[in-house]
């Protein structure tokens, strides 16, 4: 279900700048309430996601193997020492211009802060309050289905699930499209017609289905009350 997906990823949508409206004194997010929603600030779930990568330990790691001190390196970064202080301690989320003032100083690329291997999670929990809602094509005015990512905080994932809702749409309004690998749908409520090889088929709550989603394949809601449902895909086999 990698068209699932809108063609740009969720964290996508979020510049460095609204990584942390704190640390550069920009605003805070404004968010369409009709497309997009969350019950925890979207700062907070990116804080969350980014935590996985540990940024702030392996800053500090990096300044005491040069045995550099804070004050030390805001001159050469530019950064006050209270601010780095503060990105060492996870308290404030570093944007991409930040670590590339870091990275410049201690000679490392980018990927050293999001390739180190310890950053790799194999359990990885998401929470509730955590997840954003998006539509499945953010120029629609009438979008297809809106989906959470359930696995976003996993890395090297080799499914993805999403919870999926369909507004209920006439079948000639779905979009088809087609990916590699494999598709499971589980209905939680409402009805749910998936048209796949040209063929309409119907499934309500607890019904489930599991295709090649290398076939065409489109999906549209058939309850005015909507309809919600588990969607898991995986990579094509090596």
């Amino acid at each position: 279900m990698n068209d699932f997906m809108p063609d740009r990823t969720p964290m996508e949508d979020f510049n460095e700048n609204r990584l942390s409206p704190t640390e550069n004194g920009g605003p805070k997010v404004t968010i369409d309430k009709e497309t997009l929603r969350t019950t925890e600030n979207p700062d907070e779930t990116i804080r969350h996601l980014l935590a996985n990568y540990d940024l702030g330990a392996k800053l500090r790691q990096l300044r005491l193997r040069k045995k550099i001190a804070l004050v030390d390196l805001g001159k050469h970064t530019g950064l006050s020492a209270s601010m780095l202080s503060q990105l060492e301690n996870g308290k404030l989320v570093p944007t991409l211009p930040t670590l590339a003032r870091i990275a410049m100083v201690f000679d490392v690329g980018l990927e050293h802060f999001f390739a180190d291997k310890r950053a790799r999670r194999i359990f990885s929990i998401v929470r509730a309050d955590e997840r954003l809602r998006f539509p499945d094509r953010a120029d629609s005015p009438t979008p297809g289905y809106f989906f959470e990512v359930l696995t976003f905080g996993a890395t090297e994932k080799s499914m993805s699930a999403y919870l999926a809702e369909f507004p209920m749409h006439e079948t000639k309004e779905a979009r088809p499209h087609f990916h590699n690998g494999a598709e499971f749908i589980y209905v939680l409520a409402g009805q749910l017609a998936i048209n796949y090889q040209s063929e309409d088929h119907l499934l309500g709550p607890g019904d489930s289905v599991y295709f090649d989603a290398s076939e065409p394949h489109s999906y549209t809601g058939r309850s005015e009350e909507g309809t919600k449902a588990i969607v898991v895909t995986s990579q094509p086999r090596l």
